[in-house]
């Protein structure tokens, strides 16, 4: 007969990262007001572009520090039985969105500048663009090692990275206009900026949809671990085999192991269990053993 075993799934990747996402959503928050507030009165694109992708920061870390929080305090339940999460991965999704949103704005502006190019204070740009610098690389080292771990701090991990080029960009622009007065150097910069963070963009978005579209996770040969599983002593076919991300560091997976007639099913499932965990480090898994004279039924789907 089937026997069902599966460990604690335990907690995700980003749980240790509130502290500096919640670092990170304070000084972001306040340099994006000082940055937008300069745009606006000396008609800086390249300003207005970077205090957009910090909006976007101060909302993408938002959201990745309450999807933490929720995921932390949303227990399992009967109903909620991989918990909440899903909602870091939801987050990482809507931070790529909001690239892409900033991405089109900047652009879209960027062809009025070109059209009628605007003459743009030099100093102003290149005073705040520094202090905004500054601002995103005590970000960036808050949540460098974080993004290693965690596809929802990755999210804004890219943002501040983004961030940190765009600062730098600004800088360039408002040192070009102040020494040269060359009207372009602002949008052309500002459209610069909009467009390196679309493949990062992408990358995100593509990588969130794989977790909730419940895909294999990438660094994992499935076929490759049917093969091992199908090594263990006692094991004479594995089928049905599933394995998914629940959240960053949370791989899941389930599979039937049809074993030989003279085999123990206790000894195989503890020793499946024991490879997964070695070999895939995957820590939560459902096995169910079945002896010759049962099997699963066949699925349509």
């Amino acid at each position: 007969m089937g026997h069902g075993h599966g460990h604690g799934a335990g907690m995700s990747a980003s749980g240790q990262y509130v502290r500096p996402l919640a670092l990170s959503f304070g000084v972001t928050a306040a340099f994006m007001v000082l940055e937008l507030v300069t745009g606006a009165l000396t008609g800086s694109l390249a300003l207005i572009s970077d205090a957009a992708h910090m909006l976007t920061d101060v909302v993408g870390v938002g959201m990745a520090l309450a999807a933490i929080m929720l995921a932390k305090r949303a227990r399992r339940s009967a109903t909620k039985t991989f918990g909440m999460y899903r909602a870091e991965v939801l987050a990482a999704l809507l931070n790529a969105v909001l690239l892409f949103g900033v991405a089109a704005y900047v652009t879209y502006e960027a062809v009025g500048k070109f059209r009628a190019p605007e003459g743009v204070p030099g100093l102003p740009v290149l005073i705040v663009g520094f202090a905004g610098l500054l601002a995103n690389v005590f970000s960036f080292l808050l949540l460098r090692r974080g993004a290693q771990e965690s596809l929802n701090v990755r999210g804004a991990y890219l943002e501040v990275l983004s961030d940190l080029l765009g600062s730098i960009g600004v800088l360039v622009s408002g040192a070009i206009t102040l020494w040269t007065g060359w009207p372009y150097a602002d949008p052309i910069i500002g459209v610069a900026i909009g467009l390196f963070v679309l493949p990062r963009a992408w990358s995100l978005g593509r990588n969130a949809l794989r977790i909730l579209f419940q895909h294999a996770p990438a660094k994992l040969d499935v076929d490759g671990v049917a093969a091992s599983l199908g090594e263990v002593a006692g094991v004479g076919e594995v089928h049905d085999i599933h394995i998914w991300t629940l959240t960053s560091g949370m791989e899941v997976a389930s599979a039937h192991l049809a074993v030989t007639a003279d085999a123990d099913p206790g000894v195989v499932l503890a020793a499946a269990q024991r490879l997964l965990k070695a070999e895939y480090d995957i820590d939560h898994a459902t096995l169910q053993v079945e002896t010759p004279n049962v099997r699963c039924a066949e699925l349509s789907w």
